[in-house]
C-alpha cells in the first residue's frame, strides 16, 4: 500500500502536479503516513535525477572493435608505387620509399586508433622494425589476430623518426596476415620460469631478441674462426663422428650398437685429423663431440661443438703462438662484425692483449699454495702430481685476470698421444688456455710422432694398440713433428658474450637428463 502511494506522489515531488492533484486518492491515509511517503518519494526522485545526469557508459576499444566497428578487409591499391621487397637490416637505405616486408610480430601495442608493431625477420640490429597501422587498417577482423609471433606481410613507406628504435619506422598502407599465432603463447613461459620450463619451450624462447643475438654472434664467431684457419693455409675436413677407438678415456664414452658391433660417439676428431696431415698439411674441423659426463655444471655439456686443428711441422712454442694469435684475431674480428650487437650482451668485452701469460703447471701449484688455496679432495696444500680442479683453477685465472697458457702437465694426467717435455720427462708438452670468467677453453699438445714411444704409451695407459692400427701406421710411413688443439666453441662464446651458463650458448643443450626437444 505504501509503495503505491510513493508511485502516486512521484509526479508531485518532481514538480509535475499540484498538491491538490497529488492528494487526490490519498484521503484514506493518515497525515503522518502521507508525510513519510512524500519524503521517500522525494529521495527516490533525487536518485533518479542523479542517474539521469550520468553519461551513458561507452564500450571499451576492444568491445567497439569486436562488436560494432569491424570493417571489410583492406584491398591492395595497385595504383600506388610498386613496393621494393626489403629486410629489416635494409630499412635505413629506403627512407621515404615504398617497401614491403615479411616477418614475425615481436610485440604489439595499441594506442588510440593506432597499432604499433615490432616486426623481425632475422636480420639487422636492432632486430625488429617499428611498424604503424592507422585507422581502418586496425579495424579488420584480421587485425584482432595480430598477436605476438603472428607472421605478416606489410606494405608502406619508411620514415625517419628518432623516437623509433633504429631511427626509422614503417607506416603501413596495406597489410595481410600470413599465419596467426595462438594467444596462449603468453601463458607458456616468462623470464622467471624454471629452467626446465624454458628448455621445454626452447624453440619458442629462442625467438627473443637476446637469444637471437646470441645465435647470430655464434654464427659470426664460427665464421671468424674459419676465416682465421683459411688465412693460415689450413684446409677444413670432415672426420667421422661414429668411431671404434677412444681418445680421451673410456669412462665418458657414449656406446652405440653399430650393426652388431660396439662403436662410440666421438670424443674428439683429433686422431682422424692427424691422418690428413700428410695429404693436406695443416687441417681443422668444426664438428660435434660427445662426453658422457655425469655433470650439471655451468660449463659442461654432453654434446658440444669442437673446433680442432692439427699443425704440421710445428714445435710447441709455435703452437702456443698460434693459439694466442687465433684468440686475439677472432676477438678483434667479431668486434668489427658485430660491435653493437655484442655490446648489448657484453658491454665490457675487448680483445685480449698480447702476450698471454705463460705459466707452468709447477708454477700454478706454487701460486695456489702461496694464496692459501687448498686441494678440494685432501683439504691440504697442493703437491706436484695433483690435478687442479675447476674451482681453484678459476680462482687463479680470475685473480690474475688475464689469459693464461698453462702448460707442462704431469704425464700421468694426460692421454697416450702426448709426448714428454724435452727438458723434464715428468711432464708433457701440453697446454690449456684459461680465460678469466670462464676457465679452460682450449686444450692442446704436441703429438707423439715416434712409433716406439707411442707403443710404450699404450702399455703405460693399459690400452690395446690393435684398434689403433691405422693411427700407428702414420708413424711408419713418413711421420713428422706436429701438434694440435681442441677449442670448445660454447665456452669460447661464454667468454666473448659474458654468458653465465654454457647452455645459453647452444640451440638445444644436451646434458644428463635432457635430450629433448
Amino acid at each position: 500500500h505504501l509503495r503505491n502511494i510513493t508511485i502516486l506522489l512521484l509526479p508531485y515531488v518532481c514538480g509535475k502536479m499540484s498538491t491538490t492533484e497529488a492528494m487526490a486518492g490519498t484521503e484514506a491515509i493518515s497525515k503522518s503516513a502521507l508525510k513519510k511517503e512524500m519524503k521517500m518519494a522525494k529521495i527516490q526522485a533525487q536518485k533518479a535525477a542523479r542517474a539521469a545526469s550520468r553519461p551513458t557508459p561507452q564500450p571499451t576499444s576492444e568491445q567497439t572493435t569486436t562488436e560494432t566497428q569491424y570493417v571489410d578487409e583492406i584491398e591492395l591499391d595497385t595504383s600506388m608505387d610498386e613496393p621494393t621487397l626489403i629486410h629489416v637490416k635494409d630499412t635505413k637505405d629506403y627512407v621515404e620509399q615504398r617497401v614491403q616486408l615479411k616477418g614475425w610480430v615481436q610485440t604489439r601495442r595499441n594506442q588510440g586508433s593506432m597499432i604499433f608493431l615490432f616486426i623481425r625477420d632475422g636480420t639487422g640490429f636492432p632486430a625488429s622494425l617499428q611498424v604503424v597501422l592507422i585507422g581502418d587498417l586496425c579495424k579488420t577482423r584480421s587485425a584482432q589476430k595480430l598477436t605476438r609471433e603472428a607472421t605478416v606481410h606489410v606494405f608502406g613507406t619508411i620514415f625517419a623518426d628518432e623516437r623509433a628504435p633504429g631511427g626509422v619506422e614503417l607506416r603501413v598502407d596495406y597489410w595481410k596476415l600470413i599465419g596467426a599465432s595462438d594467444v596462449d603463447l603468453e601463458n607458456r613461459f616468462n623470464k622467471e620460469s624454471h629452467s626446465d620450463v624454458l628448455l621445454d619451450n626452447r624453440y619458442l624462447d629462442m625467438r627473443s631478441s637476446r637469444f637471437g643475438s646470441i645465435l647470430k654472434i655464434r654464427s659470426m664467431v664460427t665464421q671468424c674462426l674459419r676465416e682465421h684457419f683459411f688465412s693460415k693455409d689450413f684446409f677444413e675436413v670432415t672426420p667421422p663422428t661414429l668411431v671404434q677407438t677412444e681418445v680421451e678415456g673410456g669412462s665418458d664414452l657414449f656406446t652405440v650398437d653399430y650393426f652388431g658391433e660396439p662403436a662410440y660417439l666421438t670424443q674428439s676428431s683429433q686422431l682422424y685429423l692427424e691422418t690428413a696431415i700428410p695429404s693436406l698439411g695443416s687441417v681443422f674441423c668444426i664438428l660435434p663431440s660427445y662426453r658422457a659426463e655425469q655433470s650439471r655444471t655451468r660449463r659442461h655439456l654432453s654434446e658440444f661443438t669442437h673446433v680442432e686443428g692439427e699443425m704440421a711441422f710445428y714445435n710447441f712454442e709455435q703452437m702456443l703462438c698460434f693459439l694466442e694469435d687465433m684468440v686475439v684475431s677472432v676477438s678483434e674480428n667479431i668486434i668489427a662484425k658485430a660491435g653493437p650487437m655484442l655490446q648489448s650482451l657484453n658491454p665490457s668485452f675487448t680483445a685480449p692483449s698480447r702476450p698471454f701469460l705463460r705459466m707452468s703447471y709447477a708454477d700454478a701449484i706454487v701460486w695456489l699454495n702461496e694464496h692459501g688455496v687448498l686441494n678440494e679432495e685432501t683439504q691440504k696444500p697442493f703437491v706436484f702430481g695433483d690435478g687442479i680442479p675447476e674451482a681453484p683453477e678459476r680462482h687463479m685465472t680470475d685473480t690474475i685476470n688475464r689469459p693464461i697458457l698453462l702448460h707442462g702437465f704431469p704425464v700421468e694426467q694426460k692421454p697416450f698421444y702426448m709426448p714428454p717435455a724435452e727438458d723434464d720427462s715428468r711432464v708433457t708438452q701440453s697446454v690449456d688456455l684459461l680465460m678469466p670468467g670462464v676457465g679452460e677453453i682450449v686444450g692442446g699438445s704436441m703429438r707423439v710422432w715416434d712409433l716406439e714411444l707411442l707403443m710404450k704409451n699404450y702399455e703405460a695407459k693399459g690400452l690395446d694398440p690393435k684398434p689403433y692400427f691405422w693411427y700407428n701406421d702414420l708413424r711408419k710411413y713418413g711421420s713428422c713433428p706436429h701438434g694440435g688443439f681442441g677449442l670448445g666453441l660454447e665456452r669460447f662464446l661464454c667468454w666473448v658474450m659474458g654468458l653465465h651458463h654454457i647452455r645459453e650458448a647452444v640451440m638445444y643443450p644436451r646434458f644428463i637428463g635432457r635430450c629433448a626437444p
